[in-house]
Formats: structure tokens, sequence, C-alpha cells
């Protein structure tokens, strides 16, 4: 475990499982605040690595979310991708997340990874993952370069997963959402954005979603009025992924740049927000989740 400490804010890294963060939490008086849901082994834990899907937050790539029909074709030549869950037919956030990632450098306020992988017939890349504390803000840099001999499209993003308290509330302006079958989260059809999912202005969020949204701003701000804390994220990517499964005491705000499935959807991958990458080049995709306390930053009016 890696622990990265800067002012009020701790984060702590997992390299051998997929490089993720298994905690991220800000200092309030006497108080330490998940500001992403932590892990904490257990007694069953044993040693043995988690489900990434069990901790904070990993790095999706080289896509994100579902690809159906086990993979795609590109320049006329089929890209074959397994199912790499038990627990769900298609092939899911690529692999980064399922991998161990090598530790370049840790020095207590940032944390440099890299990932090679490379498929017989599918990906080859080479991944730099570098997480950097700021006094009010944690700040991921998330670099991708095909490896490969072919062009194939590339996609990044982050999966967090955010505390849900009944009060939690979230903005996140975006004009279009992928609709699904109600089934799995693969896009059907893309609409605007509904009057009960628009989060052009904070408010509470609904149960049962699970579905890409598009023509994001690329700023969002989750608030946990309880803890008088909001999270404010930025990227440079202008899609993300809602998840708001109903009973959890959890929800998924994914920043990325492609629409689930985007290698299928009309117009391809590239159409639908992936980069094509010929052998030898590159992609990057910046995140920051920076922290603002009511008691220093109030909302207008307050």
């Amino acid at each position: 475990m890696l622990h990265l400490t800067h002012g009020r804010l701790r984060a702590r890294i997992l390299p051998e499982a997929g490089g993720a963060l298994t905690g991220f939490d800000y200092r309030k008086g006497a108080d330490r605040v998940p500001l992403m849901r932590p892990f904490e082994p257990s007694a069953t834990f044993r040693g043995k690595e988690p489900d990434p899907n069990q901790l904070a937050c990993y790095p999706l790539l080289p896509w994100s979310n579902r690809i159906a029909h086990g993979g795609f074709v590109v320049d006329g030549r089929r890209v074959t991708l397994e199912a790499n869950r038990d627990d769900d037919p298609y092939p899911i956030h690529g692999s980064g997340w399922q991998r161990a990632w090598q530790v370049l450098s840790c020095n207590g306020r940032e944390a440099r990874l890299v990932l090679d992988e490379r498929a017989k017939d599918a990906y080859a890349y080479r991944a730099n993952l570098h997480y950097l504390l700021h006094a009010d803000a944690l700040e991921v840099m998330l670099e991708v370069t095909n490896t490969g001999e072919h062009t194939l499209p590339f996609g990044l993003g982050l999966h967090p997963f955010f505390p849900r308290h009944r009060d939690t509330t979230l903005r996140a302006p975006a004009a279009r959402v992928w609709l699904n079958d109600g089934r799995s989260p693969l896009p059907v059809e893309c609409v605007d954005v509904p009057p009960a999912w628009n989060f052009d202005n904070a408010r509470p969020l609904p149960d049962g979603l699970n579905h890409g949204f598009h023509a994001w701003s690329g700023d969002a701000v989750i608030g946990w009025p309880a803890h008088g804390l909001r999270l404010q994220v930025a990227a440079d990517v202008d899609a993300f992924v809602l998840y708001t499964p109903a009973g959890e005491d959890f929800f998924c705000f994914e920043p990325v740049d492609h629409a689930i499935n985007a290698v299928h959807l009309p117009g391809g991958a590239a159409a639908n927000g992936m980069t094509l990458l010929a052998p030898r080049s590159g992609l990057a995709r910046r995140f920051a989740f920076r922290v603002l306390d009511e008691a220093a930053h109030p909302l207008p009016g307050t």
C-alpha cells in the first residue's frame, strides 16, 4: 500500500490491484471524512488482492464499460475480446483495472505507476498513472501509448465510488444521455437529458441510473451537506457514466472520454469519443478532485 498525505488530504494506493485507490479522505476537525468509498482489509482478506470493485477508484483503459459481440472490427481486422468477469457476459472496463502496476516512484505527495500490457490479438499498450496531492485536491493523470502493430480505438477514464448519504447531491451539466434496454447498460438511443435526470443544478440522486451522459461540461460538484463538504470534479473529457444502485451506500460518477460500446454505435468508435491510435501514438487525460469545505468556501447566499 502506498500512502500519500498533503495538508488535510490523504490517499492510499494499491498498485497490485489495478493501480487503484483504496481511500481518499479529508481531515475535518478531529474526523477523517471519506471523499471516496474506503476499503479496509478484513480478516477474510488474508493477503489476497481484492476485487477492484471493492475499492475507492480505479483507472479505465483501454476502454470504459462494456463492449458487445465479443469484440469489433477495425480497418477490416477482427479484434477479439474475451469476457473478463464471471458475473458479466461482456468484456468490461478494459484490462488496466485487473493488472498489477509497477511503482516508478513515490515520495509521500505523489506516486507514479506504469503498466505494460500485451495481448496477442487485441490491445498492447504502455500506460502511466500519476497521482498527485495538492493542498486541496487530488490530481490524476492517465496516459496510454499504443505499443501494438495495428491502429486501434482507445479510450480513458476513471471509475470512482463515492459515499452516498440521504442528502448527497450532484451537479453535472450534460445535454445528452444514452438510453438502454433496461437489461444492461449497453446504449440503444441517444436523447436529450430528461428533466428527472437533469443535473444542471445540484439535486439529490435518483435510484436506478446506469447510463452514459454526453456533452458534459467537464465540471461537476458532489455535495455532502451533513459534512459541510463538496467535491469538485474537473476533467478534460466530455462524458460520464452515472450508476446509482438502490439501497447502496455508494454511487459511481465515472468521467470518461467515450460512450459505452462506442465501437458498435452509429458512426463508429471515433465518432463516439474514442481515439484511433496508430502504433507508438499516445493519449492522455487529466482528472482533478478538489475538496471544498463550506466553513472556508460557503455557497453563494450563505
